[in-house]
């Protein structure tokens, strides 16, 4: 379910992260350097835009609100959410649809909450292969939901996984996923 708003723009983006509310410092850290990332930089959304670039991912839960999907991602040798770039569209909330669609294999996603759902700035290593350097990745999440368990795995996974939230503490994973994991059940 891909919402495509055209009028979109980034200054839309910046009221959304204005009432962004933080979780942690660590987020409201992150959410006020993506304000003034997205003021500073004229290209914000270009990949390669190597000061930065915006992404927007989503965090995938199953029917029942137990569960999240992760994705082993296969560049990055790491579970994660479902995200990806921008590539020049300030629509972040459709970015992030599209990513999970396209890395799940699900078209039976709906937005779960409509504003932002969590802000998260991380470095990114350089790839000699594909010619990038080390760069950040301005990461802007929305919470999803899914109406069923289905999932096709993407070529840009090892393996595609239904995790219940109490079994993610025991996984290696990022801290703002698990931080998405206990804003989810404050919900």
């Amino acid at each position: 379910m891909t919402l495509q708003n055209r009028n979109y723009t980034k200054n839309d983006l910046l009221d959304d992260m204005a009432a962004a509310e933080p979780f942690d410092e660590k987020e409201r850290l992150d959410i006020r350097a993506t304000i003034e990332f997205l003021r500073r930089d004229s290209n914000p959304f270009d990949r390669t835009n190597f000061a930065g670039h915006i992404t927007g991912s989503g965090f995938l839960l199953s029917p029942d609100r137990q569960s999240v999907l992760l994705t082993h991602h296969a560049a990055l040798d790491k579970w994660l959410q479902f995200g990806g770039h921008a590539d020049g569209e300030a629509d972040i909330r459709s970015v992030a649809l599209r990513e999970t669609e396209e890395e799940s294999g699900k078209t039976d996603i709906k937005l779960f909450t409509p504003g932002i759902f969590d802000v998260d700035v991380h470095e990114i290593p350089d790839n000699p292969e594909k010619g990038e350097p080390r760069h950040l990745h301005y990461d802007i999440r929305y919470l999803l939901l899914a109406r069923n368990m289905d999932f096709k795995v993407s070529h840009e996974s090892k393996a595609l996984q239904w995790v219940p939230f109490h079994d993610l503490s025991a996984m290696s994973v990022t801290q703002s996923l698990k931080r998405m994991a206990i804003k989810v059940r404050q919900i």
